[in-house]
């Protein structure tokens, strides 16, 4: 069975490369929903594990089955950035839910991948300037990026170093009241202190890429690599 692997955010480690220290308090722990995308070949449905029933649809151009360290995963093909046509099958839809919201919540979305690819966009709720706000993990120039957007104001966190280099990497990106923290393979390696206000869309949670795009004025930013899973996890005491 595909293990989870959660981290707290570690003050300490975040201390030591840069000057806005994580809050001991951060510790998104009640599991909102789970893809670990275990599917075989030919599968169309993406099953959520943590038995909230959050399942999605999988894109007919998505690798399903792939072979990886720990059980199987997605892979999504390489796709020129910002060249039409679209392309929806490279995308896993899962439908919109006020529980996958953020809300006013402490919410962490953790991600192992493996890329040797620069740009894309991993996981988004909504997009650049949707009403009710949004967020998303991308990695423009193989470095990771966490952004929420919300009520009050958006917070953008960017990894210092690449991660494209074919080998697996887990990646959270963590909302708090007391800012946004980017955790790679249980280190914490940068941060935003700020709130961002509530974050609540009618968007649905899409993996690979954009929903709404056309790739001639809104480019579909499509993810290239490979996806082991997702988890979305909330505050326990905001649940």
């Amino acid at each position: 069975m595909k293990k989870r692997h959660f981290w707290m955010v570690s003050v300490a480690a975040f201390a030591a490369v840069t000057a806005v220290a994580a809050p001991a308090s951060a510790s998104a722990e009640h599991e909102i929903a789970f893809w670990g995308m275990n599917e075989a070949p030919g599968s169309s449905t993406m099953r959520d594990g943590s038995g909230h029933g959050f399942n999605g649809r999988i894109g007919r151009d998505i690798g399903v089955g792939l072979r990886t360290d720990d059980g199987y995963g997605y892979r999504f093909d390489r796709l020129e950035p910002d060249t039409p046509p679209t392309h929806p099958g490279h995308l896993a839809v899962v439908p919109d839910d006020a529980e996958l919201d953020p809300g006013s919540r402490d919410y962490a979305v953790t991600v192992r991948l493996r890329t040797r690819e620069h740009f894309g966009n991993i996981i988004q709720k909504g997009q650049a300037t949707v009403s009710g706000g949004s967020y998303k993990i991308q990695i423009p120039n193989g470095k990771v990026q966490c952004w929420f957007r919300g009520t009050s104001t958006a917070l953008l966190v960017t990894a210092p170093r690449a991660i494209n280099d074919g080998r697996w990497h887990t990646v959270r990106c963590e909302r708090t009241d007391d800012g946004v923290f980017l955790t790679i393979d249980g280190r914490t390696v940068a941060g935003r202190y700020g709130w961002t206000g509530a974050i609540a869309n009618s968007w649905p949670v899409a993996i690979g890429g954009k929903t709404d795009c056309d790739q001639v004025d809104v480019g579909c930013d499509y993810y290239a690599g490979d996806i082991d899973y997702i988890a979305i996890e909330v505050d326990q005491h905001a649940w």
